[in-house]
């Protein structure tokens, strides 16, 4: 019976310490993320989302400058702010990545989502092409053709495991749409959250509009980026076309650390 209570309280303990250890870890790693003292290296991994020739195509004419306009729009957010660094990430890219990341589970419980979020974070590591130094950020981009993909799922970003998986259109008229995707999504990563009403996408009010004060607030003239969209009316929001058209709120500047 001894024995028994021993042993039992023994692995308590070490349970108990495996959890220190771990959460110690998320917060170290949320601190050095986010203390801006130096850029940030993201890796964009590309996947062939349909299996599509014209997908496939559009994937090898891709280069480090087709997401230089998320470098671009975070530098310029972070001089608004005056963030303690002038340029906030470096984005390079690695090969395809030939297999597709695990699927989200759709209306599953806390601990399937929780399995769900260790796969990933497996299946990144084991799936990284890039040859560069370790990457700060992996982001994986799934590209379909939209020829025969109008709609999209949603894409992701996990704080935990410094992940995204965005799901992108293969078209080089829309690469400037994907930028803003994959510039929420890696905000995500950081610690930012969404701005828009989860029921029917539209921007929440005053912190998913980027210009909250604006008289008549209607209609805006530029889409806070964690609300994705530019309210138009009281119950229209539009797509932004590209960066250009984005800002980083405050409260999501506060959320990533730009701001006490």
């Amino acid at each position: 019976m001894a024995s028994g209570g021993f042993f039992r309280k023994f692995r308590i303990t070490l349970l108990l310490l495996v959890l220190f250890f771990v959460g110690m870890n998320s917060w170290l790693t949320r601190l050095r993320t986010t203390d801006w003292n130096e850029p940030l290296w993201v890796v964009v991994y590309p996947i062939n989302g349909d299996g599509s020739d014209a997908t496939e195509h559009y994937i090898s004419t891709l280069t480090p400058d087709t997401y230089h306009a998320i470098e671009t729009f975070l530098a310029r957010e972070g001089h608004r702010y005056a963030a303690r660094i002038t340029e906030p990430v470096t984005i390079q890219l690695a090969p395809e990545v030939r297999e597709h990341p695990p699927v989200p589970p759709h209306h599953a419980s806390t601990l399937s989502i929780m399995l769900w979020s260790l796969k990933l974070r497996y299946w990144a590591a084991t799936h990284d092409t890039f040859e560069g130094p370790e990457p700060d950020i992996q982001m994986f981009v799934v590209y379909y053709d939209p020829k025969t993909h109008q709609r999209l799922a949603h894409s992701l970003g996990l704080q935990k495991g410094l992940i995204g998986v965005v799901n992108a259109f293969a078209s080089p008229a829309l690469a400037s749409r994907n930028n803003v995707v994959i510039a929420h999504e890696f905000l995500h990563t950081v610690g930012a959250t969404d701005k828009y009403d989860l029921s029917n996408n539209q921007p929440v009010f005053p912190e998913g509009f980027a210009e909250p004060d604006r008289k008549p607030v209607y209609p805006q003239r530029y889409a806070e980026i964690m609300a994705g969209r530019i309210p138009v009316a009281s119950n229209s929001a539009i797509m932004p076309r590209s960066l250009a058209a984005c800002v980083v709120g405050p409260k999501t500047a506060q959320e990533i650390r730009w701001t006490d």
